[in-house]
């Protein structure tokens, strides 16, 4: 496995502008009032409890995340008060029960172990009536950037497919999500689809990201020989739609899913 989790700087140029796009829809969606106590489980660089701050009035967020690295950059990014972050795991929640009014989870369920796990812990950490909800990108169809990425590697390598997030996580699909809640013991729970342009200025503005490392196909590309890599490189330049000023415009697709405890 070729996944890095470590430099919150690396990582928020990779996918960071586009998590932010997806988490400022996302917040106003859930409907949680304002005042009240957030948890952003899987927290990572931050994008999610800036979006909770910018657009929720909370009384308080508190993101949680294994990654010192994300962690130490979500601390130096987000200096509001209201906002404190701390290493830990989202399938062992150190907060006592009951404690939060919105528990929420951003791109991170799929890269969990024990998915279900986690989300019971997001259950016993909310508040009765609380609101408990997630996103995460549609690896298998919506996330063009990465569905174009892997699609060339495996021409190059077919061994590629085997670390595409498209197949190995089934959490990238609505119906799962649904499914994941439900079984939990949430109650009205609804899934729906959050899309939102990515544009690069040119192709430098989109291969440049994946030299960073962090991620599964960062990994993957700065395992690769030179020339292996080279050759991926030249092999996405030709696939990508490119229009007339260099610049390339794709989409990414997320599902959201909320319930309530």
């Amino acid at each position: 496995m070729h996944e890095v989790w470590a430099r919150g700087d690396a990582y928020g140029f990779f996918m960071g502008r586009w998590s932010r796009r997806v988490a400022a829809s996302f917040v106003p969606w859930l409907g949680v009032p304002p005042g009240r106590r957030w948890l952003d489980a899987g927290c990572g660089t931050g994008a999610l409890s800036a979006a909770v701050l910018a657009a929720a009035d909370p009384a308080e967020v508190t993101g949680v995340d294994p990654a010192e690295g994300f962690i130490g950059h979500a601390r130096a990014q987000i200096a509001d008060a209201r906002a404190r972050f701390e290493v830990g795991d989202a399938t062992s929640l150190s907060s006592p029960a009951d404690r939060f009014d919105a528990v929420v989870s951003g791109l991170v369920l799929n890269f969990v172990p024990e998915p279900a796990r986690a989300v019971a812990e997001f259950a016993r950490v909310a508040a009765p009536g609380a609101t408990v909800a997630a996103y995460v990108w549609d690896y298998a169809e919506g996330m063009a950037m990465l569905r174009y990425f892997w699609d060339a590697a495996t021409v190059l390598d077919p061994a590629a497919a085997t670390l595409d997030e498209g197949a190995r996580f089934p959490l990238c699909r609505p119906e799962r999500l649904g499914e994941l809640w439900t079984g939990t013991g949430l109650s009205g729970v609804v899934v729906e689809s959050i899309e939102v342009p990515t544009v690069f200025a040119d192709f430098d503005d989109y291969w440049t990201p994946f030299l960073g490392g962090q991620g599964p196909a960062p990994g993957y590309v700065m395992a690769l020989a030179e020339d292996h890599r080279t050759a991926l490189r030249d092999t996405l330049r030709r696939r990508l739609p490119t229009g007339p000023d260099g610049s390339i415009a794709l989409t990414a697709r997320g599902w959201a899913v909320r319930g309530y405890a």
